[in-house]
Order: structure tokens, then sequence, then C-alpha cells
């Protein structure tokens, strides 16, 4: 990791000791409303580049087709990627819990993280990959973002990763020919270019936070487990500095995730 980033928030200036400044990235998962996108994907791309190669690299296919593409397309794309008859959704809690309660629950610990860090969810909510994003440098608990970057984002990005295999997408397709019996047109080609900016994403966030599968792949039977016999454990972790942290303060307890 190496470099510590110095990181103005509405208040001061805090030390990040992580290597990307994740509010930049936010700017690839927001609806392109007019040109200014292409210059921000162009941006983005350089600062990966300077910062975290390679991030930049997994980025690459996406910001070539920018670069040769309208404002058109790409929201066309956009639209078919994560809003309308879309591949996924931003909205992390959903990616994770789907309906169930555990969404409500993180909701509302986010709500709470986002006042703390005066960071604006304006219209949307409070667990959309955007706001997360930006909410990330503006933490004042190093351990308590390790965590939700960790248990919350990674595994959220890698299942986003997941729907854009062609497999799953054509499963999709199916349900939407039988049901709807029309597809929106879009470039076969292209259609799936959004996965890389998740890529570059979850690159990022390897680099900073680390990543276990094994573990991960752990926590998820855990969290099976858990959910079962009608418990839910405290125990932190981030893999970023090599050994397995705990901390007293996990995502688990602050979200008050337990059932009677």
């Amino acid at each position: 990791m190496g470099n510590t980033l110095a990181i103005n928030t509405m208040e001061t200036a805090s030390s990040y000791p992580y290597l990307i400044d994740y509010s930049r990235l936010s700017d690839l998962f927001m609806y392109p409303e007019n040109e200014d996108y292409f210059k921000k994907v162009k941006d983005i791309s350089n600062y990966l580049f300077e910062s975290l190669p390679e991030a930049a690299a997994a980025m690459q296919p996406f910001a070539g087709f920018t670069a040769s593409s309208s404002l058109a397309e790409i929201q066309e794309l956009f639209l078919r990627s994560f809003d309308l008859q879309a591949i996924t959704t931003l909205d992390i809690g959903f990616i994770l819990f789907g309906e169930d309660y555990k969404r409500g629950q993180l909701l509302v610990y986010l709500n709470t993280e986002h006042k703390n860090a005066g960071n604006e969810c304006h219209t949307e909510l409070s667990d959309h990959l955007p706001n997360i994003l930006n909410l990330l440098p503006k933490m004042k608990d190093d351990s308590i973002r390790c965590e939700m970057a960790t248990r919350l984002l990674i595994p959220a990005v890698l299942k986003m990763i997941d729907e854009f295999s062609t497999g799953r997408v054509e499963k999709k397709d199916m349900v939407y020919k039988k049901h709807q019996k029309i597809l929106l047109e879009s470039s076969q080609n292209y259609r799936l270019i959004y996965q890389y900016c998740l890529k570059a994403l979850f690159v990022a966030l390897e680099n900073d936070f680390g990543y276990d599968a094994a573990v991960n792949e752990f926590l998820t039977w855990q969290s099976e487990q858990e959910d079962a016999a009608g418990i839910s454990s405290n125990a932190g972790l981030c893999s970023r500095s090599g050994p397995q942290a705990n901390f007293t303060r996990s995502i688990d307890t602050e979200m008050n995730i337990e059932k009677d």
C-alpha cells in the first residue's frame, strides 16, 4: 500500500492510509447526465494509471469504449446495467441481503455513518454504491471503514461482477422475452462494458483493504449458519495489514443485527 493520501473533508484535512480516493471512483457509477461524464472517465483513468496501474488496466476497455461513444449510447448502457431491466443494482444492501430485514438495519446504520461524516446522499438511499464510495474517505474510524470495505463492499462488488457473466445475462434475457415479449435494443458487443468499472474498483479495494477468498467464503457460510440459528456474530475482520484483526466495534455490532 505504501502511500498515504491527504483527504480534505468539510472539517479539515485528515490522514487517509490508503492508496485510492474512492470518492473519485464514485463518478463512474453516477448516471451520465451530460458530456462532462467523458472527461470524468478520462480523468479517473489517468488517476488510476498514476496511483494503481493494475486498476487502470482493468478499467481500460471501458475507458476505450467511452472515448469513441456518444452520450446516448453510454446512457443506454448505464440504464441496462444498473436501472432499467438492470443486469445488477447499485444498492449494495439489496445485493447482499435482498429484502431481508438486515437491509433495513444496514440502511439505518449507514444513515448514521453518512450523517456523522457529513456525506450527502442526495436522492439515493444510503447503501447506493456511489454514496458508500464517497463515504469511505470521510469516515473517522479506520477500523469501521476497513470492515465496511471487507464485509460489505468487496462481497457486494464481487456479486455485481458475477451478474455480468454471459450465462447470467442470457438467463435474464430469456425472462424478459418471456414476460415482456420484447428486449430493449443494445449493443451485444458492449452491453457488458460496465463490468470493467466494477473490476477496477475491486482491484483498488483488494489492494487497499486486502481480500481472502477463503475468508469471504467462510463469512458467507457463517452468516448463513447464524441466520439459521437466529444469532449474529460480532467478530470483525480486515486482512489489509496481514493478520486478522478483531474490532470491538464491528459492522454487525454497530448495526445491532440480532434476532430474538
